[in-house]
């Protein structure tokens, strides 16, 4: 009732001194949102100049098409920004069922558009989709959505806990067809971490997690090649002009920065040396040329966003606003630690997946939807912040 009452106040405009939407925003948020794409933009023209230089005779073409990308995802963003989270919420069976097709679409022969062995985008065009970041909104909108309508069967039953968990393995098996492995643990990750703080019995929970980790498990050890990274990651340097060659590269280019690096655009590692530079292995080249200095920097704002999007959740709970607030933990979670995973494969402390930094790395289908999915996250302190003044004037109409 409460989610309503404050759902029903933000349609009628019940309170005169709520703010307008510019002036009701988290600009800290916003602000180190900006920074770090800006930051991302400039190390894509540095990481990408030379590789763009020789293959495409352009050394800024990499960065035209991320910034074409990026004017894009703000054309997205700004209506998006006005879009009251109740329609969201309506949308979540249907968006779950969209990304569901599209994730089928790419695995049929003709359709889907196949890099580097990997099935994972659609052609539109001169756009190249890559449906796996369109499926992780989707799967954090569904999940919010059943969150609220079947929470205490979460809480209380197997079957209430086993639906959205089979939503779950659907989605990541459909990204393992690809294959994606990095984005199917992401997702399935983050999916557990929700079930968690909405309250799922521990035995319960503890036993899909013993699931998810032994099929995790027998993935990489019955896939030659994933099971290829994981002994390449333990040694490289036992083989470092092979399996290991990727993972030593990103090491020198690591070691060299020391303190505050060699240099903005002065890399030798991007030099054709160390392959993905402006992909997955981003931020190598950013601890290269900036040093720990930028390194401590680029995980500070980082981390600030994820603290932020728990700040925000927690005050969406507060005041039973339950689809917002697990939204905004799904958003924190999965930024947090999709950072995590390529900071710790470009540091050698995991193995190689295929993660991009979110915000930073090339890549338009996930520049687009992360941008969106921050601008949601936006969104959410925004109804956070409407609905305490409301609570507060009808506190006070009580009180008079």
């Amino acid at each position: 009732m409460a989610e309503t009452g404050a759902g029903i106040a933000l349609i009628s405009g019940r309170s005169r001194r709520v703010p307008a939407l510019a002036a009701n925003l988290d600009w800290p948020l916003l602000a180190v949102l900006i920074a770090i794409t800006a930051l991302g933009l400039v190390m894509v023209a540095s990481a990408s100049v030379a590789i763009a230089d020789r293959n495409l005779g352009e050394p800024l073409y990499y960065l035209r098409r991320q910034a074409g990308y990026l004017l894009l995802a703000i054309v997205l963003a700004l209506p998006g920004l006005r879009i009251p989270m109740i329609h969201w919420q309506r949308l979540g069976t249907a968006l779950l069922t969209a990304s569901l097709v599209l994730l089928a679409l790419v695995l049929i022969p003709g359709l889907g558009h196949a890099v580097n062995g990997s099935a994972r985008w659609l052609a539109l065009g001169p756009f190249n989709l890559q449906v796996s970041e369109v499926a992780k909104l989707c799967v954090f909108v569904y999940l919010a959505g059943y969150l609220v309508r079947r929470g205490e069967a979460v809480r209380a039953t197997l079957r209430g806990l086993l639906i959205p968990f089979g939503a779950l393995g659907l989605v990541s098996l459909l990204l393992l067809l690809e294959p994606d492995f990095g984005t199917a643990a992401v997702l399935m990750a983050t999916g557990m971490a929700l079930l968690f703080i909405a309250g799922a019995a521990m035995w319960r929970f503890i036993l899909l997690l013993t699931l998810v980790a032994a099929m995790g498990a027998a993935l990489i050890v019955t896939e030659p090649y994933r099971w290829q990274r994981v002994t390449g990651f333990l040694n490289p340097w036992a083989d470092p002009f092979d399996t290991g060659f990727q993972l030593t590269q990103s090491l020198i280019a690591i070691g060299r920065g020391h303190w505050f690096g060699v240099g903005l655009g002065n890399s030798v590692e991007k030099l054709f040396y160390l392959p993905e530079a402006h992909t997955d292995f981003l931020f190598a080249v950013l601890a290269e040329e900036l040093g720990l200095v930028g390194v401590s920097v680029t995980i500070g704002l980082y981390g600030f966003v994820v603290w932020r999007a728990f700040r925000i959740a927690a005050r969406a709970m507060r005041l039973e606003r339950r689809f917002c607030g697990y939204f905004a933990y799904a958003v924190g979670i999965w930024l947090g630690l999709q950072a995590f995973l390529n900071i710790g494969v470009n540091m050698g402390l995991l193995p190689t997946e295929g993660t991009t930094l979110p915000l930073m790395s090339y890549g338009g289908s996930s520049l687009v939807m992360t941008v969106l999915t921050c601008t949601l996250l936006l969104r959410v302190d925004h109804e956070n912040r409407v609905a305490a003044v409301g609570a507060r004037d009808v506190a006070r109409e009580g009180s008079e």
